[in-house]
């Protein structure tokens, strides 16, 4: 099973209350959907613009949360197999009810009031992400009541991950590894892209229902041939594209599995590569190896950035950087810390990043590797998709 387990609950409620005791906070409330997930375990199903939902985790005692209606029976079936780690949850209506009457959408705050008066948080310190949005109501009506705006340090507490957490990357990288596999024997001439990543992406569902029975894998595939990968995620225009012979082709598969988001991208040659191809693939190559290396506990955050980069400028290529070398990884595909190049903190043994540095050259293709890497005394990479040129070309 590659569900998190109550362990990983018990590992982030430390986090939090140490959080809680350094800056003295009565509570933590979170309002986000990835935040709501991490603190909680439930896959989100509702828009939390159009349907506000809540976790309050208090200092001391359970946390509590507030939902929408809509995800009654998804919540129901979530604590059945027990897999949602908080038990008391309040449902708010969005529609008025003749009997089994609940607080509807427009009493949000005032339900929210309640609950914090109920667990003796009316006149508390909460640490939120932000002091506006659906909680500004409940702060002007409660005037004891203080939010205190902690968006850093709330970041801070995903950035190192558990043993659990950390397994289930390793399983959704194992599963990408698996699908690039399938790539490299699905790609040939005059086939449509989108048409590829949708048959791989099934083919994926297959093998993740064999390894994964009743959990949660969500799959993004996506192809760029030839020119059109220059730009990074496309150039808008993808129905009907096909692969032509002479294209470098690089690809996204990328696994969230239980909550846990995995990176996993390649290039890929149809046919021979022109020496510029080959020049600018083993470029990228070589820039990925060295951010790698430099992923390493103590080092500053930036220096897999730096490390990347100076291996593409070196070769000529600089003018064709178009983004940073990677970004953190864990609930969502894109984590905290997302300022690689500018963070010089140390980085965390246990932290989880892509290092995916890119080439692209405006009218020939675009040339990236992305490999997610657990942060160690030596790196560990998850993503073991072959990466050498030979392998990669398509006869």
């Amino acid at each position: 099973m590659a569900f998190l387990t109550r362990n990983t609950f018990d590992y982030r409620r430390r986090l939090m209350g140490k959080m809680m005791e350094a800056d003295a906070l009565d509570a933590l409330a979170f309002l986000g959907s990835d935040f709501f997930q991490w603190a909680t375990n439930f896959h989100v199903d509702v828009q939390t613009w159009e349907r506000p939902i809540a976790i309050i985790v208090p200092r001391e005692g359970e946390a509590f949360a507030i939902m929408n209606e809509l995800s009654t029976n998804h919540l129901r079936l979530a604590l059945e197999r027990g897999t949602m780690w908080v038990g008391e949850v309040t449902i708010y209506s969005e529609h008025p009810r003749l009997g089994h009457r609940l607080p509807l959408r427009s009493q949000w705050a005032e339900a929210v009031i309640d609950l914090l008066r109920q667990h003796g948080l009316g006149a508390g310190r909460i640490g939120v992400e932000s002091a506006g949005g659906p909680l500004a109501r409940p702060a002007a009506l409660l005037p004891d009541l203080k939010l205190v705006p902690c968006l850093p340090q709330l970041r801070e507490l995903r950035f190192v991950k558990c043993g659990e957490e950390l397994q289930v990357h390793r399983d959704a990288g194992a599963l990408s590894d698996w699908g690039q596999a399938r790539y490299l024997e699905n790609i040939r001439p005059g086939r449509r892209l989108q048409e590829l990543d949708f048959t791989l992406a099934a083919m994926i569902c297959e093998e993740a229902a064999r390894r994964f029975p009743g959990e949660n894998a969500e799959i993004r595939c996506m192809t760029l041939s030839g020119p059109a990968s220059a730009s990074p995620h496309g150039d808008g225009m993808p129905t009907g594209a096909t692969v032509e012979r002479g294209h470098g082709i690089v690809n996204i598969c990328n696994i969230r599995l239980n909550g846990m988001m995995t990176e996993n991208e390649r290039t890929f040659f149809l046919g021979k590569p022109s020496n510029e191809q080959a020049a600018l693939y083993e470029t990228a190559r070589a820039a990925n190896e060295a951010g790698v290396a430099a992923a390493v506990a103590g080092n500053p955050v930036s220096a897999i950035d730096a490390a990347a980069q100076a291996v593409i400028e070196k070769a000529g290529w600089g003018d064709h950087i178009l983004h940073r070398t990677g970004h953190g990884m864990g609930v969502q595909g894109h984590e905290y810390p997302d300022d690689m190049p500018f963070c010089h903190r140390p980085l965390l043994e246990g932290e989880v990043y892509s290092v995916e540095p890119g080439i692209y050259v405006y009218g020939l293709g675009g040339f990236r590797i992305d490999d997610t890497v657990v942060i160690g005394q030596s790196p560990e990479v998850i993503t073991q998709a072959p990466r050498d040129i030979d392998t990669n070309t398509i006869a």
